[in-house]
């Protein structure tokens, strides 16, 4: 349908709209959690934005901040009706000035861009920071380690400062709801009371999704790989990982997992101050 570009105003989502463009994403093969837009929302339920036509949405994404420190740009999606005609190109401009407005001077935006986009990202001020990969595999029972055990409300501090050094900034009010989401699993690694890396596996339109998987080494993470696999067996598993981190990339091949699609983590302005080491999975490709 040909539209006049020129007359689109960016509009603040409504909480419904938010679930219709995690709906669109279904179709564009993303694969998000059923519940993830109520999790998004509760997050920043001012860092949606988008075009409407006559009262209907065509195009949004997200601007999400992180107390002012740190903002991420995704969820990025046109309606098919109205590809080709610059919405996007004028949605992702609009969309990355006003997060700009949101934040801190000088904070940093993230999002992960697919490999068709990253010039044309590049153009619009982000650098590629480390590429993202998507392994699939099934879930299988498997001996893990005692150590690993289901996450306790009263361990969520001890979780907070423990993503704070993965993720580079903190996202409390996320994580609150995201240790809560239906049809999910929290597993985490403690020693002697001192927390070693926790993972996240919760249900996706198609089979289920790990995320984050944040661990001390190598060995933590296949534990905490496997907690997510025992919980599961014989469903589809996917797990997004920084290739930058060689673990990561030895811990899926080490259990046949087969290679998906892959994008790249972008950075506007300085790249975070973040444990890339410790991170084996990233949450998601949505807010970060």
């Amino acid at each position: 349908m040909k539209i006049n570009v020129e007359s689109l105003e960016l509009k603040k989502l409504k909480r419904n709209d938010l679930r219709t463009l995690v709906d669109w994403s279904k179709r564009e093969g993303w694969n998000p959690g059923e519940n993830d837009f109520d999790v998004f929302w509760k997050t920043d339920p001012h860092g949606f934005y988008g075009f409407y036509l006559e009262d209907k949405l065509i195009a949004g994404g997200a601007i999400v901040s992180y107390n002012q420190e740190f903002g991420f740009m995704g969820l990025f999606i046109v309606h098919p009706s109205f590809r080709a005609q610059g919405v996007g190109k004028k949605l992702w401009y609009l969309r990355r000035d006003l997060l700009i407005r949101r934040l801190n001077n000088d904070a940093t935006i993230g999002m992960d861009g697919v490999v068709e986009m990253q010039s044309f990202y590049e153009k619009g001020g982000f650098n590629i920071a480390f590429r993202d990969e998507r392994y699939e595999c099934i879930g299988q029972k498997t001996p893990i380690s005692d150590a690993i055990s289901i996450i306790e409300t009263e361990d969520f501090e001890k979780l907070v400062d423990y993503d704070l050094e993965c993720f580079g900034y903190e996202r409390r009010e996320f994580l609150k709801n995201w240790f809560v989401i239906p049809n999910s699993k929290s597993f985490k690694f403690s020693e002697k009371n001192e927390l070693k890396g926790y993972a996240v596996i919760r249900k996706v339109n198609s089979g289920f999704k790990i995320g984050p998987l944040f661990a001390d080494n190598d060995e933590i993470a296949e534990e905490l790989y496997k907690a997510c696999l025992n919980s599961v067996v014989g469903k589809t598993v996917y797990l997004d990982i920084p290739v930058i981190n060689k673990g990561a990339v030895g811990l899926v091949k080490k259990y046949g997992a087969k290679y998906i699609f892959e994008c790249a983590r972008m950075y506007y302005g300085d790249f975070p101050k973040m444990n890339i080491d410790k991170v084996f999975g990233i949450t998601t490709f949505e807010l970060g």
